[in-house]
């Protein structure tokens, strides 16, 4: 008689019992009662007169070894668990930034031409994207390390966002459409932090090297990017509310695809907990490492960077409608600009080479002077015979960009407590797409005002300026940044 998966895994669990009773008959025991019996954790404790703590870690192991029983039914029928856990992570970080992908390069000319919104009506309602990365990530990481599994706030998240968006595709005011893009904002930035966590507790659980494992998997989210983009461009929905749809269609999706991963639980803490653990601000710790706070506070900076081409890009390729007609950047704008997120799959795989060889203090510099040559390049770029510079700038942007965000974000999840993993990504979070996305704004709304005479914006001059802040940054980093890469300690496990 064939022996089913139930068969084989409480023939294992035998096995593991038989094994861990010839090493320590007590905690034998006390899973015996756990799992057999079914005492509670108190009342094994005053059954056996043993601590919490042994009671606690023997209760983990029953936990986790009486998971895999109650479904073992749900793995026989469901193809998605004969998926590698690559394959599958490969997938939610597809859809991730296929919902992103799918309303954030076109929402602005769909409100302007469609809706007749202003130009700071549109950038106010893009601004909420900095405001939900100040407030929300940070408050999801706490809640996924602290009392909920973090693959489940995940899907929570999107699957709001989906009825948020569809929501949005009904509405025409501005007041209106303002308040759900807000709403929707507050939901989706966190999953960017939550979707990384979740990939990077998942790859641990199977003990594999995240370094040279996720860049791979998340090469996927700016496919999805890319296909969501190109899909709304060429289907025509890039000034239609259509766009929302194909957004709340994937976040439905991926939300319930977020319940099918691998459990990723909060860690469980015993004894006293500090003030600060106690009011949730336990990644806000990292600060007092001189290292990493200098990390913060470019990883700031440098989005402050990111957000400068978001807002200006498009309107830059704009202004050359009157002296290009009819060229492809002027016609094709966006297809233009997507060259960047092309680039982004290609440097993206880069990085496990890169980090391991270089370290951290210089992937961050070569992402600095990236956006030196960015912005260089777009001062002195056209559509018509220096079209090349612009093509250059763009796949430039791929290392300026993967340099920082994806080996930074590596490098604070090497870098953080266990206990803090996801708090310490929505803090990245923070930092990079919340004050960084703010500030840019501000800062770059003020430069762009500043070298424009009688309505006409001098962008050479624009753009030599956001160069010689990068190369600033370029210059002080170095010096303030002390840290020292060992190839070696950043090869096996986690780092």
């Amino acid at each position: 008689m064939r022996a089913t998966p139930r068969d084989r895994i409480v023939r294992a669990l035998n096995d593991a019992l038989d094994a861990l009773a010839r090493l320590d008959e007590r905690r034998a025991q006390v899973i015996e009662l756990r799992f057999f019996g079914g005492l509670t954790g108190e009342e094994t404790t005053n059954l056996w007169k043993v601590s919490h703590l042994l009671t606690g870690r023997a209760i983990s192991v029953a936990d986790a070894v009486t998971f895999q029983p109650r479904f073992a039914h749900w793995e026989e029928r469901h193809p998605l668990r004969d998926m590698s856990i690559e394959a599958r992570l490969a997938v939610m970080n597809f859809l991730q930034f296929f919902v992103w992908g799918s309303w954030l390069i076109s929402l602005g000319a769909y409100m302007i031409g469609s809706l007749g919104f202003s130009g700071s009506q549109v950038g106010s309602i893009y601004a909420t994207m900095g405001l939900g990365s100040l407030v929300m990530p940070g408050l999801a990481g706490i809640v996924a390390d602290r009392w909920a599994n973090a693959e489940r706030v995940y899907g929570i998240c999107h699957l709001v966002g989906a009825g948020l968006l569809l929501w949005a595709s009904a509405v025409e005011k501005f007041d209106s459409l303002y308040l759900i893009m807000l709403l929707n904002a507050l939901v989706y930035m966190p999953t960017i932090a939550l979707n990384n966590a979740v990939s990077y507790n998942v790859l641990t659980q199977r003990g594999l090297n995240i370094v040279q494992t996720f860049p791979p998997i998340r090469v996927w989210g700016t496919v999805g990017f890319i296909a969501a983009m190109w899909m709304v461009d060429l289907v025509g929905w890039s000034r239609t509310a259509l766009q929302l749809y194909a957004g709340a269609g994937a976040a439905l999706f991926l939300g319930a695809y977020a319940f099918t991963m691998p459990q990723c639980p909060p860690t469980r803490q015993h004894g006293a907990r500090s003030v600060i653990s106690t009011l949730g601000l336990d990644a806000v710790v990292l600060f007092r490492r001189q290292q990493m706070a200098v990390f913060f506070v470019f990883a700031m900076l440098l989005g402050a960077a990111l957000q400068i081409t978001n807002a200006f890009g498009g309107a830059f390729l704009d202004d050359f409608n009157g002296t290009y007609p009819g060229s492809f950047g002027v016609t094709h704008p966006n297809l233009l600009l997507s060259i960047s997120q092309i680039s982004e799959t290609l440097f993206v795989l880069t990085i496990p080479f890169f980090l391991q060889r270089f370290g951290i203090k210089k992937i961050m510099l070569i992402s600095i002077f990236a956006w030196v040559f960015r912005f260089g390049l777009f001062a002195g770029g056209n559509p018509g015979a220096r079209l090349w510079m612009l093509v250059l700038s763009m796949i430039i942007y791929g290392m300026a960009f993967d340099f920082f965000n994806i080996s930074g974000s590596l490098f604070v999840d090497r870098e953080s407590d266990s206990t803090i993993r996801a708090s310490a990504q929505g803090l990245f979070m923070i930092m990079t797409n919340g004050l960084g996305a703010f500030l840019g704004g501000m800062t770059s709304g003020w430069v762009v005002d500043h070298f424009t005479v009688n309505g006409v914006k001098e962008w050479t001059s624009i753009w030599l300026a956001f160069a010689g802040y990068a190369l600033i940054l370029g210059v002080i980093f170095p010096i303030v940044f002390r840290y020292r890469h060992d190839p070696e300690q950043a090869t096996p496990g986690r780092a």
